[in-house]
């Protein structure tokens, strides 16, 4: 038996009849899981829209070019999702065809997309470029986990002590716990929508079996995790290398969507091309993607990027009023900019909720939009 105690982002009891109907319909679907897929590029065709998965190195730009191929092949991007962490970068495209709006379903055309796209990826991953095995769509953030599963390149950061109640960066611990034949994990780190399913994702697809677990948001801004975990075959950890993997995947899983630098929106009328030009005015500023956010829906565009500069700095005012300035009509909306404590980020479209929002528990926000994560959960309580 599973138990969740859960709010809704601002800390309210959930009373909405189709939210809470959602949640028990999905929970209550049969599971399913999109095959692993090893390929930088795979095309997998629906009856809507086209789906694209793109891995490789990433560089400053690299968004841009790969929205510049597919407006040259006449592809409008519906919805997108992109994570990058240290030198790594994966996303998920859904693409249509910009006369038809339909999924572009020709393989001749669906070759030629992909083998450009391996092209432009190839040049800095040199992984070679293949199609997808077919099979269902699957939840573009549970792909993303395991596209991005195998993350050497990201190294444990330094963070608090285990002894501080509010951790700033995340602190994974991983112990034996002979007498039950168990591993005890611990995860500490800072709460953030959809941080459990980051988590949970992650441990399943090492393999291993949730037996018991504890859950909870922390005072000041803090989220405590414990697993009671076994392999699938039954052994706990056996071995300190495949201990230190444990930490290592757990960590990068948690850091690679933390939040930081500019969250910046962009809402405006839908158009072919109009990602690409988005990117483009981001790249000629000076400006690297650290995660992305695409969606359209009735003809209006709603993106939202996470930016900083190549070096990882902050994005200053005047580099922001530069892309309102080129952006043009589209309305742009500062929802996070790390010079506000310092007032040099403040301005008429900067939310003023915004430094409020850390101390919201959020740590199972949204998580029910996956189709059950946690077929493997024993036991779960939630201490808030």
């Amino acid at each position: 038996m599973d138990v969740f105690n859960v709010t809704d982002r601002d800390g309210n009891k959930v009373l909405d009849e189709p939210t809470i109907s959602y949640i028990q319909t999905t929970l209550e679907a049969d599971d399913w899981y999109y095959p692993e897929a090893r390929n930088t590029v795979g095309i997998v065709p629906s009856e809507e829209y086209t789906s694209i998965e793109l891995t490789g190195t990433d560089r400053p730009g690299l968004l841009s070019e790969v929205c510049a191929v597919l407006a040259g092949m006449r592809c409008a991007v519906r919805s997108a999702e992109l994570w990058t962490h240290n030198t790594l970068v994966a996303a998920v495209v859904h693409v249509t065809d910009a006369g038809t709006g339909g999924a572009i379903e020709d393989g001749g055309r669906i070759a030629d997309i992909s083998a450009r796209l391996g092209n432009l990826l190839r040049g800095q991953s040199k992984v070679r470029a293949a199609a997808a095995p077919g099979g269902s769509l699957a939840h573009k953030e549970r792909r993303l986990h395991q596209m991005m599963f195998d993350d050497r390149g990201h190294t444990p950061a330094a963070g608090a002590s285990a002894e501080s109640s509010c951790p700033s960066r995340t602190e994974v611990s991983v112990t034996p716990c002979a007498e039950r034949r168990y591993t005890a994990v611990v995860v500490r780190c800072r709460d953030r929508p959809k941080l459990l399913f980051d988590t949970v994702c992650t441990i399943t697809d090492m393999q291993y079996v949730v037996h018991h677990g504890t859950v909870s948001a922390e005072p000041c801004g803090g989220a405590y995790q414990e697993y009671y975990i076994r392999h699938v075959d039954g052994h706990p950890v056996r071995s300190e290398a495949e201990r230190q993997r444990l930490v290592h995947c757990l960590e990068a899983a948690i850091e690679r969507r933390t939040n930081e630098g500019l969250e910046l929106e962009v809402r405006t009328g839908d158009r072919t091309g109009l990602l690409s030009d988005i990117t483009r005015i981001f790249r000629e500023n000076g400006l690297t993607i650290r995660r992305a956010e695409i969606s359209s829906e009735g003809g209006e565009a709603v993106d939202t990027f996470y930016l900083s500069d190549p070096q990882g700095h902050p994005v200053e005012a005047k580099t922001i009023e530069a892309i309102r300035a080129q952006i043009g009509e589209a309305t742009l909306r500062v929802k996070h900019n790390p010079f506000a404590g310092d007032g040099r980020g403040k301005g008429k479209d900067t939310d003023a909720n915004a430094a409020g929002a850390g101390t919201t528990a959020f740590i199972f926000g949204n998580l029910f939009k996956f189709y059950r994560p946690f077929q493997n959960l024993g036991i779960i309580k939630l201490y808030s």
